[in-house]
């Protein structure tokens, strides 16, 4: 009883049945007082009926014992009839029946027996000729649409019987299908809950039913993707991290295990090459607490009104003397006046750091590195553009992705630890921005990298 279907169908089929039975009390109880009430003359003016009566009755006695038969009686019955018009009711009607008790004639269109069985004995007067009782003449008061289908009283409530079985039943079985088909739905969200329970995060619910079960399955269906894909890439980033941290770990193991073998001597040069593994260990291990802290939203942003072309210079101008050494040109290109804003200086700065280290990366001498920044009343728009090598298109969609590297064969010493972009992705969209990078993949015309953030960043503002 507790399950909604089940309450669903007992609603709606009660609600149905109460309707129907209502409709049904009011039929009724609206039959009877037309019955009794008529059209504002009273039912039963049972003195004057009386007078009525007697006199046809007086006319058709008359009328017997000069014929010897009731032919051509019903003439004497419809003139009667017409003269007690302003006394009768539309659907009551006199009639004349024989000594037996069978109806000979009637005024008004019904069928005879049904008039059979309206007949009350309380409003007929028997018809004597000498001495005997040779027939019977009465009003009966018969409650149907004389104009339509044979009825009654009787056979208004049989109709209105059969209406309510048949609507209390049909809203019954509705109710259920109803119900089912409303509740069907919410059956497939428990096992596909259930499904995600077992780690089945393939799990999916077919999107049907109404538009807010189809709002709610498709939903269910968007978290298990998440799930899913969150869930993927976990498994990536364990595999990720077990191989990138495998390789210094299995040097740093050979080298230590060569020197207590006396294979390589413990001098200052070979600590140094061991301190420099532990160096670049712990520099993936901090970018990947910070890259998690980031893509689980808690990465800590202190947020500061700054001077926004005045970070853009400082940050280039730390890179001037290595793009001098290797004769690659640099400059900066402030377009327009550059408002304040609440921003934090230290991520912003690490983003642009990341971004020139890769272009002076792979630029080669001769080249240029231009960085670039514009806003407007909503957004800032930072750009940096090299003139090196170019990503090839194909690559382009994976660059943000941690670990990954356009050229596996390039090597840690020059391709860094394979975090940084995605460090920088997950700090611009930390700011509520987003970051893109466009390339030919042809050498010589460069990388763009453009990265777009509100003005207003800071959400306590």
């Amino acid at each position: 009883m507790n399950k909604l279907w089940v309450r669903l169908s007992l609603g709606f089929g009660g609600v149905l049945l109460a309707t129907t039975l209502i409709i049904s009390l009011v039929f009724l109880i609206i039959g009877g007082v037309a019955n009794h009430v008529g059209d504002g003359r009273g039912p039963w003016h049972k003195d004057n009926y009386r007078d009525v009566i007697n006199t046809v009755a007086g006319d058709l006695a008359t009328h017997y014992q000069a014929e010897q038969t009731w032919t051509d009686s019903a003439q004497i019955l419809d003139q009667a009839q017409t003269v007690a018009a302003n006394l009768l009711d539309r659907n009551q009607t006199l009639f004349l029946m024989d000594s037996q008790g069978h109806v000979l004639h009637h005024v008004l269109p019904i069928p005879v027996n049904a008039l059979q069985d309206e007949i009350r004995n309380d409003y007929i007067v028997p018809i004597q000729v000498d001495g005997q009782t040779v027939g019977y003449v009465g009003v009966v008061d018969f409650w149907a649409d004389f104009d339509g289908p044979p009825g009654g009283v009787k056979a208004l409530a049989a109709i209105l019987g059969f209406t309510v079985v048949f609507v209390g039943g049909g809203g019954i079985a509705f109710g259920v299908l109803m119900s089912r088909s409303l509740t069907a739905p919410l059956d497939n969200l428990v096992d596909g809950a259930k499904a995600l329970g077992t780690r089945n995060l393939s799990q999916r619910v077919e999107e049907k039913g109404s538009d807010e079960m189809i709002a709610v399955a498709r939903a269910f269906n968007e978290m298990a993707a998440d799930l899913e894909e969150g869930e993927q890439l976990r498994r990536n980033l364990l595999a990720d991290v077990a191989h990138e941290l495998r390789t210094p770990l299995t040097v740093l193991r050979g080298n230590l295990r060569a020197i207590l073998d006396e294979v390589f001597p413990c001098d200052n040069n070979e600590i140094a090459r061991l301190y420099e593994h532990t160096r670049f260990l712990s520099r993936m291990v901090n970018d990947l607490h910070e890259l998690a802290q980031a893509e689980a939203k808690q990465l800590p942003l202190d947020f500061q009104e700054i001077d926004l072309g005045q970070l853009v210079i400082d940050t280039a101008e730390t890179f001037r003397p290595g793009a001098e050494a290797k004769e690659v040109g640099l400059q900066i290109n402030l377009v327009g006046d550059l408002p304040s804003v609440e921003i934090d200086a230290a991520r912003l700065r690490q983003v642009l750091q990341n971004l020139l280290a890769n272009a002076l990366r792979h630029t080669p001498e001769g080249g240029n590195i231009t960085i670039a920044a514009e806003a407007d009343t909503e957004t800032i728009k930072l750009t940096v553009v090299d003139t090196g090598e170019g990503i090839p298109p194909e690559h382009l969609p994976h660059i943000f992705d941690r670990f990954y590297r356009t050229d596996p064969a390039r090597t840690r010493d020059k391709g860094g630890s394979g975090l940084g972009l995605a460090i920088t992705r997950a700090i611009v969209e930390a700011h509520g921005g987003k970051i893109s990078a466009a390339s030919t993949g042809v050498l010589g015309e460069g990388t763009t990298f453009a990265i777009e953030l509100p003005v207003t960043q800071n959400p306590s503002n």
